[in-house]
């Protein structure tokens, strides 16, 4: 991957032949567009902070949410991480996370289901990429999260200016300049930031 050069993926090359063939045929069938064959800039610039940080997960639990290609998983299991596990509603995205782990020989768990209404999972870090382009997942999503925090779980969020961005919870870490499938997006180069989600207070 550009921006994370460590790491290598499987991913689509030709991208808006298989987003829109995929989106109509899988979409008859009820299932999700094919995330999982890219990587989306959020989850590229986690990687990268997680690559260049490896403090934040070194011999901790880590929680992949939506990990689509599971990207950020096998970042932070290649900067030190005790464990780390992805989840995704979409099996073809676990399918894919679990060959990207072992293109590169990292060991990390997988599994497809909706975490969002579960009990609180059994981590110390959390990873959020490209969660907020939808007003109802950014909502769920949220209150998933404060959960997470008032659990003691340290969330992070990567994310390029998705419409549903909660930016009054966020705490900036950095930013990146990433590159992006530009067929897919609005542009070849997406600023992307890197965020810490802050507690709660209201």
């Amino acid at each position: 991957m550009p921006h994370t050069e460590e790491i290598s993926l499987h991913v689509a090359d030709e991208a808006m032949d298989l987003w829109q063939k995929t989106e109509e045929e899988i979409g008859e069938l009820g299932l999700a567009p094919p995330f999982w064959a890219f990587a989306w800039a959020g989850g590229q610039g986690l990687a990268r902070y997680v690559l260049d940080h490896p403090e934040v997960v070194y011999q901790k639990r880590v929680l992949d949410f939506a990990c689509g290609s599971g990207l950020v998983a096998i970042a932070a299991k290649m900067a030190g991480a005790g464990s780390c596990h992805g989840v995704d509603i979409d099996p073809f995205a676990i399918a894919a996370a679990r060959l990207n782990a072992e293109l590169n020989c990292v060991v990390a768990t997988f599994a497809e289901g909706d975490i969002t209404r579960s009990s609180v999972p059994d981590v110390d870090v959390v990873f959020c990429g490209d969660v907020f382009y939808d007003r109802h997942m950014a909502d769920e999503v949220l209150i998933f999260l404060d959960k997470l925090m008032a659990a003691g779980i340290e969330v992070y969020v990567g994310d390029p200016g998705r419409s549903y961005l909660p930016n009054e919870r966020l705490k900036e870490l950095c930013e990146y300049q990433v590159p992006v499938v530009g067929q897919l997006e609005d542009n070849e180069i997406k600023k992307t930031r890197v965020y810490k989600v802050a507690e709660n207070q209201s």
